[in-house]
């Protein structure tokens, strides 16, 4: 019998979708990397260099009709020309920009009239299993305090906005607290996980968070407390910035890889 493939296809073409493309090309038993796509089409060509297999580089919303799976690690500026067409299609979609679904509710309900499925990794958070479990009763609070250093913050649209200055800093600032579904406009690159954590809860409005730019961490650190009926417990993670983007993780292309492999392991731990 013929083992089924399914061919993966990255919108996205920076440190995540490199690193998650190099490890499709080293070879995963059932995924094959068909595509990527990159706004500088000829530079991802270039790093490609020392891939056994080297795809092409397309449009973003070719993507699509190439791949069962779309994985998306581009700029949330350009989220909707990867999410739209491979909705349309039908095909699984896998956002990092997972805030940017708040913004476009509408990709649900339609992913639901084609077949398609959306499916969010975990990302730099762990626990979202014992999240969404305690979902299925009753969860009466979510509650994440951020602190990263502050070379990862800077750039954020909520500093830039309000004159907040984080290149100088002596002791930890805290630059916001809110709701998950505010956090995510002021700090698109950098809370995602925040957004995660709700839609595995009790949502972006009642989800809360507290970023901190901290010059006393060297990584981005996670403290989530959660509350419910069946359950009561805090969960600390200390993430490696990524060296080439200090925004995001190292262990988030990894939580990409770990997503693409549930996909067609015979056994999947966790729920």
């Amino acid at each position: 019998m013929t083992e089924a493939v399914l061919s993966v296809g990255i919108g996205g073409f920076g440190v995540i979708g490199q690193a998650v493309a190099r490890k499709l090309d080293a070879g995963i038993p059932g995924l094959r990397l068909v595509a990527v796509s990159a706004r500088d089409r000829e530079a991802a060509a270039g790093r490609m260099a020392g891939m056994t297999n080297p795809v092409p580089v397309v449009a973003l919303d070719e993507l699509a009709t190439l791949a069962d799976v779309v994985v998306e690690c581009a700029p949330a500026a350009v989220f909707a020309e990867v999410a739209g067409p491979a909705i349309e299609a039908g095909r699984i979609f896998i956002p990092l920009s997972c805030g940017a679904l708040l913004a476009h509710p509408e990709l649900s309900d339609r992913a639901a009239e084609t077949g398609a499925r959306i499916l969010v990794p975990t990302g730099a958070l762990l626990g979202l299993d014992a999240v969404r479990a305690a979902g299925e009763g009753t969860i009466h609070s979510v509650g994440m305090v951020t602190r990263k250093p502050p070379k990862g913050l800077i750039g954020a649209p909520h500093l830039e906005k309000n004159q907040i200055r984080v290149d100088n800093l002596t002791e930890p600032l805290k630059v916001f607290e809110g709701s998950a579904r505010e956090a995510v406009k002021g700090f698109p690159a950098n809370v995602n996980v925040a957004v995660a954590l709700s839609l595995a809860g009790i949502g972006p409005d009642r989800t809360t968070i507290e970023i901190w730019a901290d010059p006393g961490v060297d990584r981005n650190t996670h403290t989530i407390k959660v509350d419910s009926d069946a359950t009561r417990f805090t969960m600390t993670i200390e993430g490696v910035p990524s060296p080439d983007n200090p925004a995001t993780g190292m262990l988030t292309p990894l939580s990409v890889m770990a997503t693409l492999r549930g996909l067609v392991s015979t056994v999947k731990v966790g729920t």
